[in-house]
C-alpha cells in the first residue's frame, strides 16, 4: 500500500466543476486583481471568522509582515514568538527590522503558553506572536493577559488553524490581528499562494491594505512607503468555492485523529494532547519519537510517506546565527522527536487502519 503524506485528490475530484466554472467567471470578467472576487472572499471569509475586516494579501508571510509593519513594530522592537514555529513567523519579524526572540513551547501541546512568555520579555520587547501550531490554538488567555500587562501588541499566526477555536472563539480574532497562509496544502488552501489578516480595527485593515498595495490610499497617491502582496481574482474565487467547505474538511480530519489517537498504542511514540476548551483542526497530526528517523525510514518502506516538522531550530538556521540565542531544551526535543504522519481529506478508513497497525508493531 502506499499512502502519500497528503493528496488533495478527493477534495479537488468532489468540487472540479465548480473550481472550473470559477474559473471560467473570473477569466471571462478579464479582470484579475482587486475584483469582485477578492472582495467577496474578504466579506465571506471576515463573516466565518466573526470580525469586521478581512484584508487578502499574496501570501502567508506577507499577513504577518504587514499586520507588524501596520502596528508599528520595527528597528529597535523585539517580537516573542515559539521556538518551534516555522521560519516565515521569524522572517516576517526581520523583514520590519525587528528581532524575533524564542519562547520555549508546552511540550504537551507543542503551543506557546504563558511560562515561557515572561523569560523572553525585555524593555524592548513590542509584540507577541502565539502560533496556533499543527492546528491547534495556543493558550490564548495566558497570551492576552501577557500582552495586557506589558502592553503588547498580538498578532496571531494561524496559518495552520483555519476554523480552530479557543472557548468557542475563532482564531485570529483575540488579539490586534490573526493571520492565514492560504498554500495548497493547508485546511483551507488556494490552487497557489495567498494569505490575509483579519481584525476588528479598521485602522489596521485600511493600512494592511495600503501597505501591500505599493502604499496606496488611491491609485498614485503614495501615502506608505509599500509593497506589492495581493490575492488574486483567481486565487480568491477558488478559496471561495472551497471556505464553503472548510467545516466538512475540519471534522474529517477529527475523525482520522480520532482513530490515531485512540488506536495507536505504541509506548515508543508520544500522541499529541488537545488542552481544554480547545478545537483542534489537525492540520498536522504529530508524533514525537525518540527514533524519530528510523521510524521514519520503517514507515516509508512500507509506502508511507511523513513529514519532519521543523527539524532544524529557527535559532539554528545558518540565516539566523546572528542572533545570540539561548538554549531550548523543549523547541530542540520536538526538532528532533517530531514526526507528521499523513492527515488530509480522503484518507480513507483501509489506509488509516494499514498506518496505525504498522505505528503498533514498530
Amino acid at each position: 500500500m502506499n499512502i502519500p503524506f497528503v493528496s488533495f485528490e478527493k477534495m479537488h475530484d468532489e468540487i472540479r466543476d465548480e473550481i472550473y466554472g470559477k474559473f471560467q467567471e473570473v477569466y471571462e470578467k478579464n479582470w484579475f486583481i482587486q475584483g469582485t472576487e477578492l472582495e467577496l472572499f474578504e466579506k465571506e471569509f471576515a463573516q466565518y471568522s466573526n470580525v469586521k475586516e478581512c484584508v487578502g494579501v499574496g501570501n502567508g508571510l506577507d499577513a504577518i509582515f504587514l499586520a507588524l509593519k501596520a502596528l508599528g513594530v520595527g528597528k529597535g522592537d523585539e517580537v516573542i514568538l515559539p521556538g518551534n514555529t516555522f521560519i516565515a513567523t521569524a522572517l516576517a519579524v526581520t523583514y520590519t527590522g525587528a528581532v524575533p526572540v524564542f519562547a520555549e513551547p508546552d511540550i504537551r501541546t507543542y503551543n506557546m503558553d504563558g511560562r515561557g512568555l515572561e523569560e523572553a520579555y525585555t524593555d524592548n520587547t513590542k509584540a507577541v506572536i502565539p502560533v496556533h501550531l499543527y492546528g491547534q490554538p495556543a493558550d490564548m488567555d495566558a497570551v492576552m493577559d501577557f500582552a495586557s500587562r506589558h502592553q503588547l501588541y498580538v498578532v496571531e499566526d494561524c496559518a495552520q488553524a483555519h476554523g480552530a477555536e479557543y472557548k468557542g472563539k475563532k482564531t485570529g480574532t483575540f488579539g490586534n490581528a490573526g493571520c492565514f497562509s492560504f498554500y495548497p496544502g493547508k485546511n483551507l488552501g488556494a490552487l497557489g499562494d495567498g494569505g490575509a489578516v483579519i481584525t476588528n480595527d479598521k485602522r489596521i485593515a485600511d493600512k494592511v491594505r495600503a501597505l501591500g498595495n505599493y502604499g496606496f490610499r488611491k491609485k498614485y497617491d503614495c501615502q506608505y512607503l509599500g509593497h506589492n502582496s495581493r490575492l488574486d481574482e483567481v486565487q480568491a474565487g477558488f478559496l471561495r468555492v472551497k471556505l464553503k467547505y472548510l467545516d466538512k474538511y475540519n471534522a474529517y480530519r477529527n475523525r482520522v485523529a480520532k482513530r490515531y489517537l485512540q488506536e495507536i498504542k505504541n509506548p515508543r511514540l508520544t500522541l499529541p494532547q488537545t488542552a481544554a476548551d480547545r478545537t483542534h483542526v489537525w492540520h498536522i497530526f504529530a508524533v514525537l519519537c525518540e527514533e524519530r528517523d528510523r521510524l521514519q525510514s520503517y514507515l516509508a518502506d512500507r509506502g508511507v510517506m511523513t513529514v519532519c516538522h521543523y527539524p532544524i531550530p529557527i535559532y539554528e538556521q545558518e540565516a539566523y546565527r546572528f542572533l545570540e540565542s539561548g538554549k531550548y531544551p523543549v523547541t530542540k526535543r520536538i526538532a528532533s522527536q517530531e514526526l507528521s504522519l499523513p492527515m488530509y481529506y480522503g484518507i480513507t478508513d483501509e489506509e488509516i487502519g494499514y498506518i496505525i497497525r504498522l505505528l503498533n508493531e514498530f
